[in-house]
């Protein structure tokens, strides 16, 4: 090839010399100047540079015959694999390295055509059309083959190779709220994420032994000046890679408006599977996508990048615009979160993001992406600090029954108590919000979270919860139910803080504080309720004992059963959950109670028939045991044990 190149080359300089000798000849001969012995030797010297002329017309047109030649069995080539429905890539390394061979023949036929200056000869005009055309045909076949490559030898990786790892109950918020405190509540490890994968990683998309062969297509596409079909071909193909691989994924792409419409179950569940995708998009196959472009392009400069942009944007765009949909919606407390594990990954990602799209052609994916975690924070910032006012105007129409530990405070402190697993990222979106705003913000200086801004908030939610629950006690009529209702929803807190991270954040002070509230309800509690039972037992009336007086005797008997079976039957009612906070208050009872019971017992048994006597110590302190367990009991067929 060189050699015949070299003779047109050749052949193309002489007859530029040729033809400039001869316009000076002609220029001279007609010269007034020049004598007939000048002219004539010019004349001779010009028909000598015409028989020249012509022997290089002759070797021009060898040339052109020659150039003619190899175009023809180049394209008999091509045209052989038009009728042949066989890829050319599938029949073995040989054929392929022959095609390749064969276009680059063609390249060269059009290059020395379009050296050649044949004053504007038809049959070369006509070659150089018939040579393009060729090379469109073959072209237009590496283009096929391009795609079919990478169809034919695409790789995806098993979904299961990162997983998102979450046991937590969703909190929700209403009056058929079940407790999750018996429940393990696997709170996310912020060690990693709480996601359960290793580092980024490196995967090939593309079979690595067919990267020589899509290179060598680039090579020559590029070379013929079709690198804007190889790109849009390449990237076509990719894209389709992609769609098929959220499929695999089971990741749905949908508009902002069918996010916002969505239930909280639903949403709930594409939020968690948008986590799981998201973080394998971006840190594996968007890497993995990076490197094969660079792999192909990386010698065509800046095409590689502009490519997997263009790629990454079929990638990108669904995910950021349900995070976009998911920041402007709903900022009811059970959402947060899911939002703080969408944000969190966000900023896990960041960084990632920015190193895949530093180059200029990925600024407006980089800057969306940026947009979107400051979106994320400030929706996940205000859904935190909207929870006080849920809280404080949470309804207080119906009294709880029993006494007993209401909904709302199980809600509230199995809420902020897993909130204690986002301190990280909650911390520092909330860093900029001063507690001295805040209500309750005392604490003992025993550690440094009781006094970050995060703890002070978390006291003053249960600030605020107590108000209400203060607001709810007073549907209570009867004041001991208040006491019960109070002594066991701030017990219920007071246990919350003691038995988990909540305790860094609240400090042993507000341990203190609240471990008295709750003993000083309960110390009210005995006083409104068996103050009655133990006015029936003092010794305020000895007088009538001394007098001998057995109906005294005999009454007061009788109202101490009446007053005690009316007790121990709304008593028997009140519910006390805690095991130990019911068997404290039991004990408290019945120290005070069958103490006196006993000294009243031995005082009148002297006096009136023990057919009076109902009930006997012991019967009293079985009967205490059964106060406080949630269901009423009636004494009114009570047997006296023999």
């Amino acid at each position: 090839m060189e050699e015949h190149q070299s003779t047109i080359f050749t052949t193309e300089g002489e007859q530029h010399v040729v033809a400039a000798a001869q316009h000076i000849l002609k220029a001279l001969a007609t010269s007034k100047s020049v004598n007939d012995g000048l002219r004539k030797t010019l004349l001779d010297l010009e028909t000598h540079l015409s028989s020249m002329s012509t022997r290089l017309a002759d070797r021009n047109g060898k040339c052109i015959r020659e150039l003619e030649r190899r175009l023809q069995c180049a394209e008999d080539k091509v045209m052989s694999w038009e009728a042949n429905n066989l890829m050319i890539w599938d029949s073995g390394p040989r054929e392929s390295s022959e095609y390749l061979d064969t276009v680059g023949e063609i390249q060269s036929v059009t290059q020395s055509l379009q050296s050649l200056s044949v004053n504007e000869n038809e049959k070369q005009k006509e070659l150089v059309r018939q040579a393009d055309g060729v090379l469109q045909i073959a072209m237009s076949r590496l283009e096929e083959e391009l795609v079919h490559i990478l169809v034919q030898h695409k790789q995806f990786f098993e979904p299961e190779y990162m997983s998102f790892h979450s046991n937590r109950v969703d909190l929700v918020l209403d009056e058929s709220f079940n407790s999750v405190e018996d429940e393990p509540v696997e709170e996310p490890s912020r060690s990693d994420g709480g996601f359960g994968q290793p580092a980024a990683c490196t995967i090939d998309l593309v079979h690595p032994d067919v990267i020589l062969d899509l290179k060598a297509i680039a090579d020559v596409m590029f070379a013929s000046k079709y690198h804007q079909e190889f790109c849009q071909a390449f990237i076509t193909s990719r894209r389709h890679a992609l769609d098929e691989y959220f499929v695999i994924l089971g990741m749905e792409k949908m508009s902002i408006e069918n996010v916002l419409r969505m239930d909280w179950s639903c949403l709930s569940s594409e939020m968690k599977k948008w986590i799981r995708v998201t973080k394998i998009i971006i840190k594996v196959y968007l890497a993995g996508e990076k490197r094969l472009c660079k792999q192909i392009l990386g010698q065509f400069g800046s095409v590689y990048e502009s490519c997997f942009c263009e790629i990454s944007r079929n990638f990108m765009l669904p995910l950021l615009n349900f995070g976009e949909a998911i920041a402007m919606g709903s900022h009811a407390p059970e959402r947060l979160f899911r939002l703080l594990d969408m944000y969190e990954v966000l900023e896990d990602l960041a960084l990632v993001v920015d190193i895949l799209f530093f180059e200029e052609a990925g600024c407006f994916l980089r800057n969306e992406f940026q947009k979107l975690v400051r979106s994320f924070g400030h929706t996940v910032r205000s859904t935190f600090l909207a929870i006080e006012s849920t809280i404080a105007t949470y309804p207080s129409t119906k009294k709880f029954p029993g006494g007993g530990i209401h909904h709302l405070t199980r809600y509230v402190m199995n809420y902020i108590k897993t909130i204690t697993g986002y301190q990280v990222a909650l911390g520092k979106l909330i860093a900029d919000v001063s507690s001295e705003a805040l209500p309750d913000t005392e604490h003992d200086g025993s550690s440094s979270l009781t006094t970050c801004p995060m703890a002070c908030h978390l006291r003053s939610i249960t600030t605020t919860l107590e108000s209400n629950l203060r607001n709810k006690s007073k549907l209570y009529k009867d004041m001991s139910l208040r006491h019960i209702f109070m002594m066991n929803n701030i017990h219920y807190m007071v246990q919350k803080v003691k038995s988990s991270e909540l305790s860094q954040f609240f400090g042993d002070e507000w341990l203190r504080q609240n471990t008295g509230k709750f003993r000083h309800e309960a110390i009210n509690y005995e006083r409104a309720i068996w103050s009655s039972v133990l006015s029936m037992l003092k010794e305020d009336c000895n007088h009538h004992f001394a007098l001998g007086l057995k109906a005294t005797s005999k009454k007061r008997c009788t109202d101490f059963n009446t007053v005690f079976e009316e007790v121990y039957r709304t008593q028997t009612g009140c519910c006390v959950p805690d095991p130990q906070l019911r068997e404290d208050l039991q004990i408290s009872i019945s120290q005070k109670l069958v103490h006196a019971y006993r000294n009243f017992i031995g005082k009148i048994s002297s006096s009136i028939s023990e057919k009076w006597i109902k009930y006997t110590v012991d019967d009293l302190e079985g009967l205490i045991l059964d106060l406080f367990q949630g269901s009423s009991k009636s004494l009114s067929n009570h047997q006296r044990r023999k």
